[in-house]
């Protein structure tokens, strides 16, 4: 289990709406409309979450995800401007191939993985969804994908093995 980042000491955060779904559920009156929404938040500095909110309004929905968002930040290892090493993450249908990129190259990554990149601080990184295009699955393995980086410090001491070898 992650531990618990407090958002109220990153500072000030920043969200993006990802994607806004209206959803219907029929009942015998006809149907009820409510909006669900998935928002990223993130500090740009390698602290970076994401939430879903329901409600039967916009703006309640994304207020709702937003809280949802703080309550699951992740750290994200860097090395420079990019990811430590080559990394698969997969989450039901949802597949995303997470390779660092030499620096100066820019988030090469589309969908909804590029605004977590961006509110992640992560400036170098290509990215490939492989799998469902859903907003919901590919923002979850791109999350999979960030929680299973490990930096070679972190490696090293789990193989018994100083950093010079």
């Amino acid at each position: 289990m992650a531990e618990y980042i407090n958002p109220n000491a990153l500072g000030d955060l920043e969200e993006n709406v990802v994607s806004i779904n209206r959803v219907t559920k029929v009942v015998k009156g006809g149907r009820r409309l409510r909006f669900s929404a998935l928002v990223i938040v993130g500090d740009r500095n390698g602290h970076v979450g994401f939430g879903t909110g329901k409600a039967q309004e916009v703006p309640e929905a994304i207020r709702k995800a937003v809280e949802d968002a703080k309550r699951h930040l992740i750290k994200v290892p860097t090395v420079g401007t990019t990811i430590p090493h080559q990394v698969l993450g997969v989450d039901g249908g949802g597949k995303v191939l997470l390779k660092p990129a030499s620096e100066g190259s820019g988030v090469a990554a589309g969908g909804s993985t590029r605004p977590i990149m961006e509110l992640a601080g992560i400036p170098d990184v290509t990215a490939k969804s492989l799998g469902s295009s859903t907003a919901v699955n590919v923002v979850r393995a791109t999350f999979d994908g960030l929680k299973n980086l490990k930096e070679a410090k972190v490696v090293a001491a789990l193989r018994g093995v100083s950093l010079g070898e």
